[in-house]
């Protein structure tokens, strides 16, 4: 088979005006009427400066994730693609506004248009990826010549004071104290934001300008080892045992805000870096990947803590990619979850620092189940 994949033009949407440090309480709310004693470290291990929320001060809503997708992939469209053109929509997110229909079905529903195939991928971080290849094998295969494929969320309105105040008043009335929530909830609060990037797929390069060909994306889970590290709609039990909401009672759901993005930021912390190093050492080797002709490095990271722990484990497994060929935007963006690749991708793209024969490495972890993603492209 003699095709290739490109991705001729990327965009991005994001909701409102940037959000500082400063502001970040004012929007989701004080937990128990208090600031977070955990937010200045948070912040300061995370270096995330803006990041951007689909609601207003006063707390009403301004954008459905269904809004922010479909707002991105209007941005695709120009005289040489329309949306009578696309053949399939993939898209990827943790934060769908329902449980069902699905989110790519909501998007397709809102954008309006024709029939066209859909696909949903779930899960966190590697969701927008898992959406790409999605569209990347479809295009490859034959089955289309084009793919809009999507990675979007809407974390903040999880974030919201008013979502955990019975379980601050559970908390306050059983243990006394002030009632704080536990930070495997609270630090998500200071890390994650909202938007949505979009990416169309053909199978021929662009004729003017720059495209992205799609050498190859490779995805691991590790679940087969691990247990979950980041979830929602479950909750682990003194043993350890995951039990979903469905198993849970009714009051639970509120009183331990089951229904809040948790993270076991211990099992994070060991694992994370160690399983993706595992895997990229595997891929530098099987794929001879020429390190040192690699043009830029594009890590998704969730804070910035952990760009030192993977350089540092990069110079372990002998994979030297040095800092001036980063690029990420999560200072000025925040965690997006599943868009943050496709975001840094499109900023990347749209600067006009590439060239015809750069090559491009993005390194996706997902701390869920320890899921990765790689993705190898070259400009032409």
């Amino acid at each position: 088979m003699n095709r290739s994949v490109y991705i001729t033009k990327l965009a991005s949407y994001y909701p409102n005006g940037p959000v500082s440090n400063e502001d970040i309480e004012k929007y989701l709310g004080l937990i128990n009427n208090q600031s977070s004693k955990a937010r200045p470290l948070i912040l300061r291990n995370n270096q995330i400066k803006t990041r951007y929320y689909s609601f207003d001060k006063e707390g009403k809503t301004t954008h459905t994730n269904t809004n922010l997708t479909r707002l991105a992939i209007e941005k695709l469209f120009d005289e040489n693609f329309k949306q009578a053109d696309i053949e399939l929509l993939s898209c990827g997110t943790t934060t769908p506004d329902q449980m069902l229909p699905p989110h790519a079905a909501m998007v397709h529903g809102e954008l309006g248009g024709h029939p066209v195939e859909i696909n949903t991928a779930s899960g966190s971080c590697s969701a927008g990826i898992q959406a790409l290849k999605f569209g990347y094998m479809s295009v490859l295969s034959g089955n289309t010549s084009n793919a809009v494929c999507t990675g979007s969320e809407r974390f903040s309105k999880w974030m919201q004071a008013k979502f955990f105040k019975e379980e601050a008043e559970k908390v306050a009335q059983l243990e006394g104290g002030d009632g704080m929530i536990a930070f495997e909830k609270d630090f998500l609060r200071f890390m994650l934001s909202d938007g949505a990037a979009a990416a169309l797929l053909k199978d021929k390069p662009n004729t003017e300008g720059l495209s992205l060909r799609i050498d190859w994306i490779e995805q691991r889970s590790f679940a087969h080892e691990l247990p979950a590290c980041m979830y929602y709609g479950a909750v682990k039990n003194e043993a350890g045992k995951f039990i979903g909401w469905n198993d849970l009672e009714q009051d639970q759901w509120t009183g331990e805000s089951v229904f809040a993005l948790k993270q076991d930021t211990k099992l994070l912390g060991e694992y994370i870096v160690k399983k993706g190093g595992e895997f990229m050492k595997d891929l530098v080797e099987t794929k001879k990947i020429d390190i040192k002709n690699l043009t830029y490095f594009l890590p998704h990271l969730s804070s910035n803590y952990f760009a030192s722990r993977i350089a540092k484990e990069l110079e372990v497994l002998n994979i030297d990619i040095p800092s001036a060929k980063w690029f990420t935007n999560l200072s000025w963006v925040g965690n997006v979850g599943a868009a943050s690749p496709l975001l840094m991708l499109e900023e990347l793209f749209n600067s006009g620092r590439l060239k015809k024969g750069d090559t491009l490495w993005m390194m996706i972890p997902e701390s869920a189940r320890f899921n990765y993603g790689y993705v190898m492209l070259t400009v032409v």
